[in-house]
C-alpha cells in the first residue's frame, strides 16, 4: 500500500519550495547547469519539470501552475518563435522534447508565439534530421548513425501530437517504423530488456563489432522508452496500427522490468544485475517505470500486477529515498546525474561506466517523474472510485493470448 496523503504533501512540496521560486534561467532543479556551469538554455531536463507542471495543473487546475509553465516558456521563445539558444542543425533529439510543452500551451492560451516555435522546430530540424539506413533518426550531429533508448522520449510523442495537428497521418507510420526498429535491433530476446545504444557503423568503441550494440541494460534509457510508449498510447488511439505496436512492445517491457525490481521495491542502475558490487536502487528510471506502468494500467493496456508494481515502486522512493523535513523542499536521493556513450570522454557503456557516473539529489531527472506518476496515481484514484480503470478488450484478449502461448 502506498500512503497516497504523504506523497501528496511531497509534490506539495516541491510545487511551492522548489517549482514556482525557480527563475527560469537558473532553476533549482538543474543539476547539470549548476555542475557543468551551462547556464539559461533550451534543454530536456527543463522541459521534463514543465512537463510535469502541466499535469499537475490538469490535475489541480491551479492557476499559478500554468501561469509559470508560460513564464518559464517566455524566458526562452521569441514572439517569431524562434528559441535563440537552440540550434536547430545540432540535430539534437533532446531538444525536441520541449516541443511538447510548446504544443500544451498553444492548446491552453492560443498564443500563436507556441505555434510558430513548434512548427519551427519541426520543419528546421525533424524535416531534415539525418537517418540511419533502417529509417531511425541520428541522436544527434554528434553522434552519427546511432540510436540511443533515451530519444525515443524526447521525440516521438512530440511527433504523434503533431501529426493529429497537422493532419500528415505519414509521420504516424514513420514512428512505428522507428519503434520496430529498436525492437527489431534492441531487444534482447531472452531477457525483454533494451540496449542502450546501437552504432550502425560499428566503429564507435563502445559498440560491439558484430551487433552494433551497447553491452549493458541501462534503466533510465528504458524508463524513457517505457514512458513515450506510454504516451504514444495515450495519443494514438485512433490509428490502430501504430496504437497496437505500442501497446504490445509496452506490455512486454513493463513485464520484462517487474522481473527485475529487487526485494527493495526499487529498480537498479543496472536492472539485470543488481547484485554486483557497487550497483544501487536508482530513484530517476525507476520512477519512469512507475509512470509509464500506472498510465498502461489506466488507459487499459496492462493488467493488476502492473498497476501494483507501479504503487510499490513509487511507495518505496516516497519512503526510503525523499527525505522530508517540515516545510523544506523534500531531498529526493539516488538521482544518476546522467550518462551517455562515446563522446570527448569515451564513455564506454560498460558496466564500470554506469555504476562509476556520479548520483544527485533533487535533480528534474528524478522529480519530474516522480510528479509525473503521482498524477497518474491520483488518477487513477479518482477513476477507481468509478470503477472505470479495467482493461481494454483489445488488451484482455491480448493478455489471454499472451498466457497460452
Amino acid at each position: 500500500m502506498i500512503n497516497l496523503q504523504k506523497t501528496e504533501k511531497t509534490v506539495r512540496l516541491y510545487v511551492e519550495k522548489l517549482i514556482l521560486p525557480s527563475e527560469p534561467l537558473y532553476p533549482l532543479w538543474n543539476n547539470e547547469n549548476r555542475i557543468f556551469s551551462k547556464g539559461g538554455k533550451w534543454n530536456y531536463i527543463d522541459a521534463c519539470m514543465i512537463k510535469s507542471t502541466g499535469m499537475l495543473y490538469e490535475l489541480y487546475g491551479d492557476e499559478r501552475l500554468l501561469n509559470y509553465a508560460v513564464r518559464f516558456t517566455d524566458s526562452y521563445v521569441r514572439e517569431d518563435g524562434t528559441i535563440p539558444s537552440m540550434n536547430p542543425l545540432d540535430y539534437n533529439l533532446d531538444n525536441i522534447n520541449g516541443a511538447k510543452n510548446l504544443m500544451y500551451l498553444f492548446k491552453k492560451t492560443g498564443r500563436e508565439k507556441y505555434r510558430r516555435a513548434f512548427e519551427l522546430i519541426y520543419s528546421s530540424q525533424l524535416l531534415s534530421q539525418p537517418r540511419l539506413s533502417c529509417g531511425s533518426f541520428f541522436h544527434k550531429a554528434i553522434y552519427p548513425y546511432q540510436i540511443w533508448l533515451d530519444g525515443t522520449y524526447m521525440v516521438l510523442p512530440f511527433l504523434a501530437e503533431y501529426a493529429d495537428f497537422s493532419g500528415d497521418t505519414r509521420i504516424y507510420a514513420d514512428i512505428e517504423n522507428q519503434i520496430e526498429n529498436i525492437v527489431r535491433i534492441m531487444r534482447d530476446e531472452k531477457s525483454g530488456l533494451y540496449k542502450h545504444g546501437y552504432d550502425e557503423s560499428r566503429t564507435m568503441h563502445w559498440a560491439d563489432s558484430q551487433t552494433g550494440l551497447s553491452g549493458e541494460f541501462w534503466l533510465r534509457a528504458m524508463g524513457w522508452f517505457c514512458a513515450a510508449l506510454a504516451d504514444l498510447c495515450g495519443l494514438a488511439e485512433n490509428v490502430p496500427t501504430l496504437y497496437a505496436t505500442c501497446r504490445r512492445t509496452l506490455d512486454e517491457l513493463l513485464h520484462a522490468l517487474s522481473k527485475c525490481i529487487y526485494t527493495d521495491n526499487m529498480l537498479y542502475q543496472l536492472p539485470s544485475k543488481p547484485e554486483i558490487r557497487g550497483n544501487y536502487p536508482e530513484t530517476s528510471g525507476t520512477l519512469l517505470f512507475s509512470y509509464a506502468a500506472l498510465k498502461a494500467y489506466r488507459l487499459g493496456i496492462c493488467d493488476e500486477k502492473i498497476k501494483a508494481d507501479g504503487v510499490r515502486t513509487l511507495s518505496a522512493v516516497t519512503e526510503s529515498f525523499i527525505e522530508l523535513r517540515d516545510n523544506e523542499i523534500p531531498i529526493m536521493k539516488n538521482i544518476c546525474l546522467v550518462a551517455g556513450l562515446g563522446g570527448k570522454t569515451r564513455r564506454s557503456g560498460t558496466a564500470g561506466y554506469y555504476l562509476g557516473e556520479p548520483t544527485v539529489e533533487n535533480d528534474a531527472k528524478g522529480i519530474a517523474p516522480y510528479l509525473m506518476a503521482f498524477t497518474e496515481l491520483k488518477r487513477l484514484s479518482l477513476n477507481e472510485g468509478n470503477g472505470s480503470s479495467k482493461l481494454s478488450p483489445e488488451a484482455a484478449a491480448y493478455e489471454q493470448q499472451k498466457n497460452h502461448v
